[in-house]
């Protein structure tokens, strides 16, 4: 077992959890089966963590940092509205190969975590991603580039419930979900439902449409 500092075993700690997690699920995990898997002693795991459910909660509240920072990084340079929150819809965090693992893992802590504070910790997620893309959606609306039909916290929802299970059906494999034999995808019609005129002549000048 090597030495690393307390930071980067913790970080490594996460990460094999998160494996681990997507694995066997919450409930099915032990704090046994994550040490050898980080190829630690169980006595290690409690040096940084109190239980599995605060390691847990650390993951979930890591994995929305870092979801805040793909998106940030994501929309690096953009200053148009519209353009970032095209770019915003298209970068679906449960499908990257990062992202993917991590949110298995809360969608069946969704499921199955009865504690409260593991669901407090899930609600806390969800709102944190949810203020960052009503912030864009406000900024659209600001703009003149997105309907003022519905207000940006419930367009923001919406986007995370449209988000939610398209990455379900995505981690299940489902063949051609999320896309037609035409070559439109699903964020075209989102794209299309927000941002009307202004998606298709963006669309149509990148030769998407």
């Amino acid at each position: 077992m090597s030495r690393l500092p307390a930071a980067e075993r913790k970080s490594q700690l996460l990460d094999t959890a998160a494996k681990v997690f997507a694995i066997h699920g919450y409930a099915g995990t032990t704090t046994a089966q994550l040490a050898k898997a980080a190829g630690v002693s169980e006595p290690i795991i409690y040096r940084h963590f109190k239980s599995k459910k605060d390691l847990f909660i650390e993951l979930v509240e890591r994995t929305g940092d870092e979801t805040i920072g793909f998106w940030q990084k994501e929309l690096t340079g953009l200053t148009d509205a519209a353009e970032r929150l095209m770019r915003l819809i298209r970068s679906n965090p449960m499908v990257s190969p990062r992202g993917a693992v991590r949110y298995r893992v809360i969608v069946q802590a969704m499921t199955e975590a009865s504690e409260p504070e593991i669901q407090t910790a899930l609600q806390g997620h969800m709102i944190k991603l949810h203020r960052f893309i009503q912030d864009e959606l406000q900024a659209a609306q600001d703009g003149g580039q997105v309907s003022r039909r519905f207000t940006p916290e419930l367009t923001a929802w919406a986007l995370i419930h449209m988000a939610l299970g398209y990455g379900t059906l995505a981690a299940l494999g489902v063949p051609g979900q999320g896309s037609d034999k035409q070559g439109n995808h699903v964020d075209d019609i989102i794209g299309l439902f927000m941002l009307a005129e202004r998606y298709r002549k963006d669309n149509s000048a990148s030769g998407t449409a």
